[in-house]
């Protein structure tokens, strides 16, 4: 009955029906009514859709007998004024007819036919503003996870098997539920050991180069081994009661953030001590279309980049593990658990997938978008707004002065990129308690956005304007002692020295198109969607 329960408040139904009874019961996997069920054919996910599917249908049908209430009617008008806060009044509306959104939609279609167009100004924040003249698209295809395919459809490649769970704070199905919960539950395999990534198995260490400890899971009673501590590669003694490594984790789509080569060094792992691995896949939250930046030289190899890809890549976690194991010689035994109903052209906010943060300064989508650019001023003595409420979108020191930066800024005519004045003080890391000077990145048009080139024009500005106050980050950076950590993070040293030499940005975009088209011809043979 629990899991009827949560099945009706998955489909924003308002009752209890036989249709969320039968799911309850393909849920129920242990029980005798599952194991017929099961055996004649039925699915979960394709009894959700079918159920979904014919909801929908009934409630259009009868959609021109419900009526609006007067509570409606002020919310379509604070729509119409203000263009702004959509989701937040969506929310409201969907509570109050149960999760009909067909008759939200319809409510919305009035706001946006009737009267004047919602307004859209730069600075409006992603989940928010109107997306290119229109609501945010959304395909109305359920995306199912890799992690709910493996539990759901792909079980068998677990059964019997002792798992260790590579997961974090992000790993969770459609219902919020963690994936190491889920495991727990199941009979069919038995989840032995847990393994967490940087940033700790709750997501819960802020900065960077602070190694986790090792720990035991308080819920399952399961040792957690940290790789990010004395090691990032799991061995053979964390291996020993495990004969296959699930990774299911939530990437950004850039090349400098460390959840690809955690998996890396656990397909390592697995090749050196005879282990399989299974990937869960899950969407590239930036889509899996752009691509951007210079691709990483093999002398800056390091845990923020180990291979040679560009800055934005647009392939998924499961892509980039085949990738990893034939193109780049790991190896091992892999299986990719592909997802079901994402398209490449997709931002995580066009599908029903769920986000939850993937790292402490990792809060929104919007963070995600902006992150493959200004992650470079990590390797400068600007703060990247860590300690604010909006960590790489904000950018700026206190020796900046906000109109002057963001005029110049505004000045390179970059397309879908607002560069606002801004004032903010971080309360830990660079600059805490001092007042910086700088820029808000404002995100204007998603699909023209060019992220690195954004990120790194906040750089390349703040150099031109202030080479005298202006500072690199000085050695260590994730576990690189003899480097320059801005070099680390590009991958290269050739931008800094493009800085430095005051190219143009111009230049600087043009030097990394080679690199980026020959990518993209190699990463053909590893696409799965």
């Amino acid at each position: 009955l629990a899991y009827a329960h949560e099945e009706s408040d998955r489909l924003q139904h308002r009752h209890i029906g036989t249709e969320h009874l039968l799911l309850g019961l393909l849920r129920e996997d242990r029980s005798m009514a599952a194991e017929i069920l099961y055996e004649r054919g039925l699915r979960l996910n394709a009894v959700r859709d079918e159920i979904a599917r014919r909801s929908v249908e009934t409630e259009l049908e009868g959609r021109a007998e419900l009526q609006q209430p007067p509570e409606a009617a002020l919310w379509i008008d604070e729509i119409r004024s203000y263009g702004q806060g959509l989701m937040a009044m969506a929310n409201r509306l969907i509570r109050f007819y149960g999760g009909k959104e067909s008759m939200t939609e319809a409510v919305f279609e009035d706001a946006l036919t009737k009267g004047e167009s919602p307004s859209k100004e730069p600075g409006q924040e992603e989940g928010e503003r109107m997306h290119r003249g229109g609501t945010v698209r959304k395909t109305g295809r359920r995306t199912v996870l890799g992690l709910e395919k493996l539990l759901e459809d792909r079980i068998e490649l677990v059964r019997g098997a002792r798992v260790g769970l590579v997961c974090n704070q992000a790993s969770v199905d459609h219902s919020l539920r963690h994936a190491a919960d889920l495991f727990h539950e199941r009979s069919e395999l038995r989840l032995t050991t847990l393994f967490g990534p940087q940033h700790g198995i709750r997501g819960d260490v802020q900065d960077n180069m602070i190694e986790t400890e090792h720990m035991t899971d308080r819920r399952t009673g399961r040792p957690i081994y940290s790789l990010y501590s004395e090691t990032r590669e799991p061995t053979e003694q964390m291996l020993e009661d495990v004969d296959v490594l699930v990774f299911d984790m939530q990437d950004v789509g850039c090349r400098i953030y460390t959840f690809i080569y955690t998996l890396a060094n656990c397909m390592r792992a697995a090749k050196k001590y005879s282990r399989r691995v299974i990937v869960c896949d899950r969407p590239n939250p930036i889509t899996g279309v752009h691509l951007g930046g210079n691709v990483l030289e093999a002398e800056y190899a390091s845990f923020v980049g180990q291979f040679p890809i560009p800055t934005r890549h647009g392939m998924t976690v499961g892509e980039l593990g085949r990738m990893f194991n034939e193109h780049f010689g790991i190896g091992c035994e892999l299986e990719v658990v592909t997802m079901e109903g994402w398209g490449r052209e997709q931002w995580m906010d066009e599908t029903d997938a769920p986000w939850v943060m993937p790292s402490p300064n990792m809060p929104t989508l919007l963070t995600a978008t902006v992150f493959p650019g200004t992650v470079h001023v990590e390797g400068t003595q600007l703060s990247e707004g860590r300690g604010t409420t909006r960590p790489f979108e904000l950018i700026g020191a206190p020796y900046i002065e906000a109109e002057e930066y963001a005029a110049r800024l505004m000045s390179l005519g970059l397309a879908g990129t607002y560069y606002r004045p801004s004032g903010f003080q971080p309360t830990f890391q660079k600059h805490a308690g001092r007042t910086c000077g700088g820029v808000q990145i404002h995100v204007t048009d998603r699909e023209a956005f060019e992220p690195v080139l954004a990120g790194v024009a906040t750089v390349k500005v703040a150099y031109d304007l202030y080479e005298e106050h202006f500072r690199w980050k000085e050695p260590p950076y994730e576990y690189v002692f003899d480097k320059n950590p801005f070099d680390v993070i590009a991958g290269t040293k050739t931008l800094r020295e493009q800085i430095e030499r005051h190219d143009s940005l111009e230049t600087i975009h043009a030097s990394w198109a080679r690199g980026a088209a020959d990518f993209k011809a190699e990463r053909e043979r590893y696409l799965l969607y």
